[in-house]
């Protein structure tokens, strides 16, 4: 009798045991499901966080010590789509605001890289490229790969779409 209620015990334990491991499991996969789902969220990573903070404190300097040729990445939101400039290179043209409240024209190269198409006032957009200072705020180009290799390569993202 006394070995019955050992494997009784054994078994209970057993499943308790498998029961704890499958509510692991699932905290686990949720969990890493969930970390995925906001790394694809640009406004909600913690990463990006840092990265615009950074950003914004380069422009900003940039901007207050009228430097240019200076790469700089952040984002900010769109506050205006311009026409296209199809004279020369064709740039695709969109005024940013970053957090910091300046506002930085981008002219992105759509000779050498993909247009954003449904770009919309008041989508977010991150960057990296040149910033050229003027009394603007500024303006930053080379959002784009180099063919030649020569220049540091750009991009911007809009919606999980890199643009390079």
């Amino acid at each position: 009798m006394y070995n019955d209620q050992r494997k009784s015990a054994s078994i209970k334990n057993n499943k308790s045991f498998k029961k704890i491991i499958s509510n692991l499991f699932l905290i686990i996969v949720s969990g890493l499901a969930l970390y995925g789902y906001l790394e694809n969220t640009p406004e909600s990573t913690h990463a990006n966080t840092e990265y615009s903070h950074a950003g914004e404190h380069s422009l900003l300097n940039a901007y207050e010590n009228k430097q240019s040729n200076v790469q700089i990445g952040g984002a900010g939101k769109v506050v205006k789509v311009l026409p296209d400039d199809r004279k020369g290179s064709q740039h695709q043209k969109f005024i940013l605001k970053v957090p910091t409240g300046q506002k930085l024209l981008i002219a992105h190269n759509i000779d050498l890289a993909a247009k954003i198409k449904a770009l919309r006032k008041g989508d977010s957009v991150e960057f990296y490229g040149e910033y050229e200072w003027n009394s603007k705020g500024g303006i930053i180009h080379w959002t784009h790969h180099d063919p030649r290799g020569r220049h540091e390569n750009g991009w911007l993202k809009h919606k999980g779409v890199t643009y390079q």
